[in-house]
């Protein structure tokens, strides 16, 4: 089987090559904005590099020719001057549905955000369900898989945790008396393996979280205590925080907005997690925190 991943240089991408590399004899289309971001991409036989662009689908189609299953990793949270949500998460995506459908691919997997929807009132989760239209709509065999905040090696979610944690002192939206359910980036990319081998005619919408509800300042006082260092966290008002980020934004032209202010503190909650529809085990946090700190080490 051939695959192909757009955004391949992200934490996930990058993730999710490795397995790929270290667990199948899958070959990989991996595709890339520009040149410098091939060389982050592993060294391996499996792995063809390609640059591609989101702005004409048959070009697109061209650089993705010979995959049988199209991962779409590529989207952002964050916008900046040249990047908006319209064009990164909702118009990319739809050139690559479109693609796939001149490939004749036998499946499309989409990467999506626990909330998203097309009448969400928030910017960036309307984008992603305007997104999760046109996969449903593509007429393909298709899997649409909504995530939490995930952890592993190099993501901005452990990151920030690992930077929280590390402060004698620190100050959390809210005080972080928000609900999140992390998953561990291991456990994503082999719900993406799964999807990808399947026998589906259809597209389906699996919400996956990981196994444990915790609030955010309850994870970041688990990550301290296991890096055996005491903090004290206070609280910054989300009101005042979105205050800051409107006038902050609108000098800069992009970062953080009120909208991902809002992304950041929405409780992560789902009805059914689909763990047991993808066929994965899912990591304890415990596990997954370990292994990020450890990483950390090396």
């Amino acid at each position: 089987m051939k695959i192909a991943i757009t955004g391949a240089n992200s934490s996930v991408g990058l993730n999710l090559l490795n397995h790929i590399v270290s667990n199948t004899d899958f070959e990989v289309i991996a595709g890339v904005r520009s040149e410098r971001a091939m060389k982050s991409l592993p060294d391996s036989a499996q792995i063809e590099p390609r640059i591609i662009s989101y702005q004409n689908a048959d070009q697109l189609a061209i650089a993705l020719e010979g995959a049988d299953c199209i991962v779409h990793l590529a989207g952002i949270l964050i916008e900046d001057k040249n990047s908006s949500y319209a064009s990164a998460n909702v118009d990319a995506t739809a050139a690559v549905a479109k693609a796939a459908q001149q490939l004749k691919a036998k499946h499309l997997v989409f990467i999506s955000v626990v909330g998203a929807g097309s009448e969400s009132s928030n910017a960036y989760f309307r984008s992603k369900g305007l997104a999760e239209e046109f996969v449903k709509d593509s007429g393909l065999a298709a899997s649409i898989i909504r995530t939490p905040i995930l952890l592993g090696a190099n993501t901005a979610g452990a990151s920030s945790i690992i930077g929280a944690a590390s402060q004698q002192k620190t100050k959390l939206l809210g005080g972080g008396n928000y609900s999140m359910r992390p998953l561990d980036i291991d456990d994503l990319n082999q719900a993406i393996l799964n999807c990808c081998s399947s026998s589906a005619t259809e597209p389906r919408l699996f919400e996956l979280v990981g196994p444990e509800a915790i609030s955010y300042r309850d994870l970041i006082q688990k990550t301290a205590r296991m890096m055996n260092n005491s903090i004290e966290i206070g609280s910054v008002p989300i009101v005042l925080a979105k205050l800051v980020a409107a006038i902050g934004s609108r000098l800069k032209g992009g970062g953080i907005t009120p909208t991902v202010i809002d992304v950041i503190t929405k409780d992560e909650v789902v009805a059914h997690n689909a763990d047991g529809d993808l066929n994965i085990s899912l990591t304890p946090l415990q596990n997954t925190l370990e292994k990020i700190l450890e990483h950390k080490k090396s």
